[in-house]
């Protein structure tokens, strides 16, 4: 299963208690689905767990059932339908229009009002029409709907329950979205699905230390460089010195540091500054070593 399946399925496990709620959620799965008009309710899914949901949130909702559902068993698209007049007014009605006027579907906020109601309509939309992609390959979670002032209406709710999703339009449909991890785990926890917030956290705080490891690595790489560019030139320096018959008129403490330095190429300069004794600091090691490479160019 996907990701974004998987979170459907969470939010299926919660259970339809209250008259309300159900139609709250019920009401986003509506105005997100594939058909909803005067003429008739369309839902189709590939999700077995709204499939399975969905009767049972229809009759607590609207005390009614499907005149088509998939058979038992039936996988691929999932196809639910009403067609019966006096109850698609039923469910109009319920929602304060008139199934019988000129309907143009908006967000009723006067069915809305308390924050869990909105909570169980987001549910229903992201059911319907949402979609999320596996945090572990990039963040983006999406609401499509056919319906502009749906869109509108429902970034409006999502504002003022606190969020704040972009919007783009996208082959005929209207779509908010968010791309942010936080946003993403925020949104998945007020809805009902905690524990796929859980693994959006977890991919997150895995991508974060990948990349922190990536970069270590590259730095003690980068170091690694440029202590090894550095030895040969040191190196290429003191012999030289050694072929044009200088090193030995040079101060005993330089003829040591050629000499500790010929021997030990890839000894790093704290490496070469614990094998002196006394031992010497690492800028003093640093300073003799370049005073050779100078007097090899003069």
């Amino acid at each position: 299963m996907s990701f974004s399946s998987n979170v459907k399925a969470e939010l299926c496990r919660d259970p339809i208690q209250y008259k309300q709620s159900a139609a709250a959620e019920a009401y986003g799965i509506l105005l997100f689905c594939n058909t909803f008009s005067p003429g008739l309710i369309r839902i189709i899914t590939e999700s077995r767990d709204l499939a399975d949901r969905l009767p049972r949130l229809f009759k607590k909702a609207f005390a009614l059932g499907f005149d088509t559902e998939p058979e038992e068993g039936e996988s691929g698209k999932l196809l639910f339908e009403i067609l019966d007049p006096q109850k698609i007014e039923r469910i109009f009605s319920a929602f304060g229009v008139s199934s019988k006027e000129h309907v143009t579907l908006h967000v009723n906020y006067g069915i809305l009002e308390e924050e869990e109601d909105r909570l169980c309509f987001f549910r229903g939309a992201f059911l319907a029409g949402g979609s999320v992609t596996d945090p572990a390959k990039r963040y983006h979670l999406e609401l499509t709907t056919s319906h502009y002032k749906v869109c509108r209406e429902t970034y409006a709710l999502l504002m003022d329950t606190g969020f704040a999703p972009k919007e783009v339009q996208r082959s005929g449909n209207s779509i908010l979205y968010f791309k942010q991890s936080d946003y993403i785990e925020d949104f998945l926890t007020a809805i009902g699905a905690p524990i796929s917030a859980m693994g959006v956290m977890e991919a997150k705080v895995e991508k974060d230390l990948r990349n922190d490891v990536n970069r270590r690595v590259n730095c003690e790489t980068a170091n690694l460089d440029k202590a090894v560019d550095a030895s040969m030139e040191q190196t290429a320096a003191i012999k030289n010195l050694q072929s044009r018959g200088l090193l030995d008129t040079l101060s005993p403490k330089l003829q040591q540091m050629a000499q500790l330095r010929l021997d030990n190429p890839e000894a790093t300069l704290t490496e070469l500054a614990e094998m002196l004794d006394p031992p010497l600091s690492k800028s003093a090691i640093n300073h003799r070593l370049r005073k050779l490479v100078e007097l090899s160019k003069s």
